[in-house]
């Protein structure tokens, strides 16, 4: 097998994500809804969510046009989870990916409804007339990406963070809450991928608990940069957890227990991956070391 260039990779990938995000979230949306949208989402952030989706599908050799829509829809709804996320009846943040929120730039009633429309063009994303994805593989996506958005997923994770501000949650507690808010759309991203295409339950089953690792430690990393990121690295308000009040895997364990439990995650899905049977996963092992020993 050929050395693997994840650089090389990322590239061709990234382009290829941002070239059909510019052409399906569109600018003619009436008054400013459109540049909101837009706004939200190009030119900005890390695209791991489309990355694990196009990582997988070519794991399980799948169809590559529904794993690009699938890859869009992911950050879609990603993008519209930060746009909500960023308003003052939230967290109530000024700076995402390095520049105002949507809410300060358009005014709080333009973000709500560009959330909203993004949202709902993950799915009309998701479900295309006349290209070759079968309408079973699409309904079977777009399961996946309700399930992970929304009361079972990211949502509900999201109300289990507003009602913890102040309160003491063990370690139980916070795994759970992150699970949902932050797991489950990175997890939702490497079954969308795998559902691209034919796997084994086996196969399905290592990449459910390769998913579920990897987005937890994301949050576990995501915790550890918040207190040792300043905001020009981060692209966002750094401190602001602390700041809010919020249980973190930081304030309940420590900075040297978290950083070993990220390395403890990585490890778990390493070993998910090497019981997949899936002939090549460099991509997917790549993106777990880039989620771990990311600096923003």
């Amino acid at each position: 097998m050929t050395a693997f260039d994840f650089q090389a990779w990322t590239a061709l990938r990234l382009a290829e994500v941002e070239e059909a995000l510019s052409q399906w979230v569109v600018a003619d949306a009436p008054v400013d809804l459109g540049d909101a949208m837009r706004y939200a989402v190009l030119d900005g952030g890390k695209r791991l969510r489309p990355l694990l989706v196009l990582a997988t599908c070519e794991a399980v050799r799948g169809n590559h046009q529904a794993a690009l829509r699938a890859a869009c829809a992911t950050e879609l709804i990603h993008a519209y989870s930060l746009v909500h996320d960023d308003m003052p009846c939230m967290d109530n943040d000024l700076l995402r990916r390095g520049k105002p929120t949507v809410h300060v730039a358009f005014g709080e009633a333009t973000a709500l409804l560009a959330g909203d429309a993004l949202q709902a063009l993950a799915f009309e994303i998701l479900t295309p007339e006349h290209e070759d994805i079968p309408a079973h593989m699409q309904a079977r996506l777009c399961r996946l990406l309700a399930r992970a958005a929304g009361s079972s997923g990211m949502a509900g994770g999201q109300a289990i963070d507003l009602a913890s501000v102040g309160r003491a949650l063990n370690e139980t507690q916070l795994q759970a809450m992150h699970d949902l808010k932050t797991g489950a759309l990175l997890q939702g991203s490497v079954l969308m991928g795998a559902a691209c295409g034919e796997v084994t339950d086996e196969a399905w089953q290592a990449l459910l608990a390769y998913g579920a690792a990897l987005g937890l430690a994301f949050q576990v990393v995501d915790d550890i940069l918040d207190v040792t990121a300043d905001s020009a690295t981060l692209g966002k308000t750094a401190g602001k957890d602390a700041a809010n009040d919020k249980p973190t895997y930081v304030s309940l364990l420590g900075l040297e227990r978290s950083l070993a439990f990220a390395q403890t995650l990585y490890a778990q899905a390493m070993t998910a991956l090497d019981r997949c049977g899936l002939e090549d996963v460099r991509a997917l092992r790549a993106l777990a070391d880039m989620v771990v020993n990311r600096k923003n």
